[in-house]
């Protein structure tokens, strides 16, 4: 028996500004790699001491927002999800964050770490998804969500 060889792909930063309408700086995904059309892939945010969240957050001992990082792990799903249906006659023209469940924060992520969103699909119907997302840093397990989104093409 031989096994089919499933081509993973991949998305820099200029495709990631074509497929998501999120700017600086509240763009948090700067590449998404081991795409598997929109079963499961990992996106790629480098935390940087120079972004704004760190002015308030905390003084003396930065801190990256958990609520950034489930915003990272939905915009990448969200990503995924628009590459899955671009070709198609009515390709999505907008990605809506829809829900959050099982949120939990394991370790705090600081300025010079690399987080890893790991993000596997659990389901999908007509133009909404729901994945499961992990993020790591360093291999360590940081923050872990459901999330779901919707694609609109009107």
């Amino acid at each position: 028996m031989t096994e089919t060889p499933t081509t993973l792909g991949a998305a820099d930063i200029v495709k990631i500004l074509d497929l998501l309408p999120h700017r600086y700086p509240f763009l948090l995904v700067d590449r998404i790699i081991e795409i598997d059309g929109d079963n499961s892939c990992i996106g790629i945010k480098n935390v940087t001491f120079n972004e704004p969240q760190f002015t308030g957050h905390f003084p003396g001992r930065p801190v990256f927002p958990g609520v950034l990082l489930i915003e990272g792990m939905a915009q990448t799903a969200g990503a995924i999800c628009v590459i899955s249906k671009q070709g198609q006659q009515q390709a999505p023209r907008q990605v809506f964050f829809m829900t959050i469940d099982k949120a939990k924060f394991r370790k705090p992520v600081a300025p010079g770490d690399r987080v890893e969103y790991h993000m596997r699909k659990l389901n999908n119907r007509r133009n909404m998804w729901w994945y499961r997302g992990e993020a790591k840093v360093d291999g360590a397990l940081v923050a872990e969500a459901e999330v779901g989104a919707m694609l609109v093409t009107d």
